[in-house]
């Protein structure tokens, strides 16, 4: 009877292996299907199939007839927007993802325990005091101290929290989050002085900015952020095996060969990397880190090989989709995406939370 239970066990984790693998390759569709639709939805009716016809066509008709305001609106407007919010959706849910497996709990998310903030009181410190105090970094680092200061806040709250939440190898989930909205208010007070000697443009960019919108999308952007969340991207796969193993403890990790206080610094650096370069060129957009992964450790299950990948692929094509209602749904005008997300997420998270209190049984 105990060889046949085994046996049961190992072949649901087979059939459980074989569909992530299926998952991935259907998100992958989802995400090519998402950017097309991304493309082309909006408030103007510029098509971007009739501009890539016009434009790979060898007739000089095809060509003259695709007008240079459509061109301008689907290559200098819409298509850095949807590469932009594919990378910050994939870069919150992997962070997320990664977070989650760090601290042994799936309620960590980056925007829940302050990591946001931290990156956010580093971004808006930049936009405000980039004129004066701050004006030598700008001045050297170019269009890149944006992220960096946002990347250096991120960092400096994770490893707070992290040292604040974990004592003898076991992470405190009410600590955590104790510590997360301790942190985030004290971002909060220092922001709010910031947004005190602001003047009225920068204001304005900061109320914007505060909400989460990806509207501002430009190359430069994408030049700037992008560097650091495709690298954190890259690297996040590494931190699987490790990840998988830190589940069982860090002692067991520990004694399976894996360098857990080396996991750990390469996990907190790559969070505050891809969270930090995301606020700073699109704000606060909560809550897609904690819905994601938790979505997908339903359907996939826990391992971080593939849910790792997964999350990257589910996160940019909920943001995309996220960023599509936000313009669409209001306009010409349009709705913050941070409202979108927070909109659908804030309920998913109560719902893990009354979940994880026995209230529903689901």
């Amino acid at each position: 009877m105990e060889r046949r239970q085994t046996s049961t066990r190992h072949l649901a984790d087979g059939d459980r292996s074989h569909l992530a693998r299926a998952v991935i390759v259907i998100l992958c569709g989802c995400l090519l299907a998402s950017m097309a639709f991304s493309l082309t939805a909006g408030a103007s009716d510029a098509s971007a199939l009739s501009v890539l016809s016009g434009l790979f066509s060898a007739s000089q008709d095809s060509l003259d007839a695709v007008s240079l305001r459509d061109r301008i609106i689907v290559y200098d407007i819409r298509l850095p927007r949807v590469i932009l919010g594919a990378l910050i959706g994939a870069s919150l849910a992997v962070s997320g993802a990664v977070m989650q497996g760090l601290f042994r709990n799936p309620l960590a998310d980056p925007g829940i325990v302050g990591v946001s903030a931290g990156a956010g009181l580093g971004a808006v410190s930049m936009i405000v005091l980039g004129g004066t105090a701050l004006a030598p970094m700008i001045a050297f680092f170019g269009s890149y101290a944006l992220p960096l200061a946002a990347f250096a806040g991120a960092l400096s709250f994770t490893a707070i929290l992290y040292r604040v939440a974990t004592r003898r190898g076991q992470t405190s989930i009410a600590t955590m989050l104790l510590a997360g909205i301790a942190l985030g208010a004290m971002a909060g007070a220092y922001m709010g002085i910031l947004v005190y000697v602001a003047d009225d443009r920068q204001l304005r960019d900061l109320t914007f900015w505060g909400l989460g919108s990806l509207a501002g999308a430009s190359w430069i952007k994408i030049a700037a952020a992008g560097p650091f969340i495709i690298v954190s991207l890259l690297a996040s796969p590494f931190l699987a095996q490790g990840l998988n193993g830190l589940a069982l403890g860090e002692a067991s990790a520990g004694h399976l060969g894996i360098p857990v206080q080396r996991l750990k610094y390469v996990a907190i650096v790559t969070v505050a990397a891809a969270t930090g370069a995301s606020v700073a060129v699109s704000g606060g957009i909560g809550f897609v880190g904690i819905v994601v992964p938790h979505l997908l450790r339903i359907v996939i299950g826990p391992d971080h090989r593939y849910l790792l990948p997964a999350a990257a692929l589910l996160g940019a094509c909920m943001l995309l989709l996220a960023d599509t209602v936000s313009r669409t749904i209001v306009a010409p005008s349009e709705l913050p995406i941070g409202i979108v997300t927070a909109a659908v997420g804030a309920p998913f998270f109560l719902w893990i939370l009354l979940r994880r209190r026995g209230i529903l049984d689901l």
